[in-house]
């Protein structure tokens, strides 16, 4: 190792507000809110307040889905909250998320608000809500939420562990980046070997766990996301990249992508979403190429 730095921990850890990297302004070790600030409310049942990363695209894939199997109970307005600029930390979103992490939900359509967070939370509530995306017999069922479950376990270590140290932090470590490369490679190869032998994660259906899982994972075998294709050899996992593939081109999937996101081709982005409408025809026409 190149980099070791003879660092010894202090007795008593205090917060260094400078040691952040990217994303000190919005690190802390503390939760709750820090501005009175309510959410806006649309006209639709379902409220959504997220931001497309891929934690927020699960949902809103989730919920594109859902319409385009004609559930029109999921309609929804799709509110951005950028968390660069600690919208998070408003006070109604944390009353919505007190974790103040995106994506929030609320679902206005019973007889008093509904609070829904943690994105593998809002796949599955609304897999039961509207019957979709979740197998009826128990086996499958089962299985689907067994890789629900792995992506929201595994998931840390590739954004949090592997994508933090490669991509962002102020210092390259050698050893963490090593070890949550390591790590990362081990999950890819896990999705590899199950994907060999299975059409989507949990079988021949697509489901809640394909949807939480191609945001990162997908997105990591296709290059999108911290610039480390090269780096990590993605394109050796075929099976992943032939899955990744085959979501990516699904409308739904598409349309769900756009929604909420702020980076990349403007044609790519739809910063808020309260009617289908508001994927334009120009829109639209690209969509479908």
């Amino acid at each position: 190792m190149s980099d070791a730095s003879g660092y010894t921990p202090p007795k008593i850890w205090e917060w260094n507000k400078e040691n952040g990297g990217k994303f000190a302004s919005i690190n802390r070790p503390i939760a709750g809110a820090t501005s009175d600030k309510e959410l806006p409310v649309g006209k639709h049942p379902l409220q959504l307040y997220s931001l497309a990363t891929p934690n927020g695209v699960k949902v809103t894939v989730m919920l594109e889905e859902l319409l385009a199997l004609g559930h029109t109970g999921a309609e929804y307005d799709a509110w951005l909250i950028r968390i660069g600029d600690g919208d998070q930390f408003g006070s109604g979103f944390v009353g919505a998320n007190p974790n103040s992490k995106i994506p929030a939900l609320v679902d206005r359509s019973g007889a008093k608000p509904r609070r829904v967070f943690e994105s593998g939370a809002i796949l599955l509530y609304l897999a039961e809500k509207f019957g979709a995306f979740l197998p009826k017999d128990p086996d499958a069922r089962t299985e689907a939420l067994n890789w629900l479950f792995w992506q929201m376990g595994s998931a840390p270590y590739l954004g949090g562990g592997f994508g933090h140290f490669y991509a962002y932090a102020p210092t390259k470590i050698e050893y963490a980046i090593d070890r949550f490369a390591m790590e990362t490679k081990r999950q890819m190869d896990v999705l590899d070997r199950q994907l060999a032998e299975n059409e989507y994660l949990a079988g021949k259906e697509y489901t809640i766990a394909d949807m939480a899982t191609w945001p990162w994972y997908g997105a990591l075998a296709k290059g999108v996301i911290y610039g480390a294709a090269e780096f990590l050899q993605v394109h050796d996992y075929k099976h992943v990249n032939r899955w990744a593939d085959a979501i990516g081109a699904r409308p739904a999937v598409k349309r769900g992508r756009m929604v909420n996101r702020v980076m990349g081709d403007p044609a790519s982005q739809l910063h808020e979403r309260h009617d289908a409408t508001d994927f334009d025809t120009k829109t639209q026409d690209k969509l479908a190429k």
